[in-house]
């Protein structure tokens, strides 16, 4: 959860530029969720200030400007039928610049080193009781001899040489930049199954392995995955059984929107079409009807709008690229829900 700031510290912000990532180190978080900033917008609100452009939806890469409250333009949003949310992205919602190797966590994690006149042992002691598979010989943050790793070191003793450490060492090992493409470096991690990475200033930041790209790309990836599976059997069986006419009572109206197509539908959608309980006496009818319509007698439609609701949010959630992975409990939702969804499709 963030933190709150002084008074002090959060009006010594005004007319600062700084990047995201600083901006949220300041509230002590790197999250942007609901709740992360409904916080942070009440805190700037409080004493008079806001940021260009919008720090919660903003790419990874922005740059944030300070400013006072009343400098910021307002713009007036459009009319929602009740109960529905606008799903669709901000400006800036989806990345703005190529995924750089840098945005990985374990990138700016910090480096664990020895120094080259360490001896070999206390570099296979920290490998062992770190489960380290490979070690930087750094004898400043800036400054790289090497690399130990357990090949370098089983081929060490695999030869007639001084067990020592610089003859342990990987000489040339793989180095990326901060700033790198990410996908570009793919093919390097492959074929070293690490890199460490370099910041902009010159120190090592970090040490990125083929198992964090694994873990990375599950934990990322697999919810637009599932969101989108979800997605995909939902207009199935909602198009094959509710008629265009209930589509069209629940598509906002203006140029293009009124289409009665399932597929033009998003999450928010989908609710006010089972949704028992909306103010709307009209809306309730229908979704009466397209309830009993889908033919699930054996599923309880409360907890099945409940839980589309939830799957809603998540999707919302995610697709503002949140750089912590999705919670315990939230992937729990997205599996049940797929889960059943499997069942009735």
């Amino acid at each position: 959860m963030p933190s709150i700031p002084s008074e002090e510290e959060l009006l010594a912000l005004k007319d600062r530029v700084l990047p995201i990532n600083e901006f949220l180190d300041v509230f002590g978080t790197r999250v942007r969720n609901n709740p992360s900033i409904q916080l942070i917008s009440q805190a700037l609100g409080d004493v008079g200030l806001a940021t260009l452009p919008y720090f919660g939806t903003c790419g990874r890469q922005s740059d944030i400007h300070v400013v006072a409250l009343e400098s910021v333009p307002v713009s007036e949003p459009e009319s929602a039928d009740e109960g529905e949310e606008d799903e669709g992205l901000a400006t800036g919602a989806l990345p703005q610049h190529a995924i750089r190797i840098g945005d990985l966590p374990t990138a700016t994690r910090g480096v664990v080193s020895v120094t080259s006149s360490q001896p070999l042992e206390d570099a296979i002691y920290l490998m062992h009781t770190k489960n380290y598979s490979q070690l930087p010989v750094l004898d400043d943050q800036f400054t790289l001899r090497g690399v130990i790793t357990w090949q370098s070191v089983t081929r060490m003793y695999g030869t007639g040489v001084d067990k020592v450490l610089k003859n342990a060492m990987v000489d040339d090992p793989p180095v990326a930049e901060a700033h790198q493409d990410f996908f570009s470096l793919l093919p390097m991690i492959s074929q070293h199954s690490y890199l460490l990475i370099r910041g902009n200033n010159g120190r090592f930041t970090g040490i990125v392995t083929a198992a964090d790209i694994t873990g990375r790309f599950e934990s990322t990836a697999w919810p637009f995955f599932v969101v989108g599976e979800i997605e995909f059997r939902l207009r199935k069986c909602l198009g094959a059984k509710i008629d265009a006419e209930a589509i069209l009572a629940v598509q906002r109206t203006g140029p293009g929107k009124k289409t009665g197509l399932i597929t033009d539908l998003m999450f928010s959608g989908y609710v006010k079409l089972l949704k028992g309980d909306q103010q709307n006496a009209a809306l309730c009818a229908r979704a009466d009807q397209n309830w009993q319509a889908l033919g699930w007698s054996g599923v309880s439609r409360s907890q099945f709008v409940h839980q589309l609701g939830r799957v809603k949010d998540i999707r919302n959630q995610i697709a503002h690229f949140d750089p912590e992975p999705l919670s315990q409990r939230l992937s729990d939702d997205l599996r049940q829900f797929v889960g059943l969804l499997r069942q009735l499709t």
